[in-house]
């Protein structure tokens, strides 16, 4: 029997507080002091065909801990977490879904997914795009997840979001700042929609 703690996130057992063995500790980019507690990442195995399982599965992590730097260590040897590198150390049965565990240290894609509720009109939403305020400034169009949920590999931290969406009826809207700049992973903003 595994018991997984979370300790950065001070959860007592991830498996019995239901986030099950798919779990990650990230490096302090990624953690951003606790911020990150609870988020989910979509993670991908790219670039290592010795590693990778074939195929490439997609794997969603829940973070619920915290990689500490080690400056003692070569970023490319040991320091994994060190700044400034986006690093998940992922359980080990979780990171046996996407990759050898032989292989160790491998090469991922991520992101962060976006969940839409309630939205009017038609109801359902065949086009989704975001801006920010700041670096962020020109439409990126979202991929559709699965169910309500979009999906982009953008950098959206540290930007108020504006969201435009699109429904089958050909109708759209754009929904001006719904997140604001100190938004919160696991943390829902809302708007008035169509």
């Amino acid at each position: 029997m595994y018991v997984y703690c979370g300790g950065g996130c001070n959860y007592k057992d991830v498996v019995a507080e239901g986030y099950g063995t798919k779990t990650a500790a990230l490096s302090s980019v990624l953690f951003q002091d606790g911020k990150s507690c609870g988020a989910c990442f979509e993670i991908q195995c790219i670039d290592n065909p010795e590693g990778c399982k074939p195929g490439q599965p997609l794997l969603i992590v829940t973070a619920t801990d915290f990689c500490p730097p080690n400056p003692s260590l070569p970023n490319d040897k040991g320091g994994w977490c060190n700044q400034p590198h986006e690093h998940f150390d992922i359980a080990k049965p979780a990171f046996g879904e996407i990759a050898e565990y032989k292989a160790g240290i491998v090469p991922i894609q991520y992101r962060r997914p976006i969940k839409l509720s309630n939205v009017g009109g038609a109801g359902d939403v065949v086009g989704v795009e975001v801006r920010g305020h700041d670096k962020l400034q020109h439409w990126t169009e979202m991929e559709h997840d699965w169910g309500a949920t979009w999906k982009t590999s953008a950098i959206l931290q540290n930007e108020s979001l504006t969201f435009r969406v699109k429904t089958s009826d050909n109708r759209s809207s754009t929904l001006r700042d719904v997140a604001p700049q100190s938004w919160e992973f696991g943390k829902t903003y809302e708007a008035a929609n169509f």
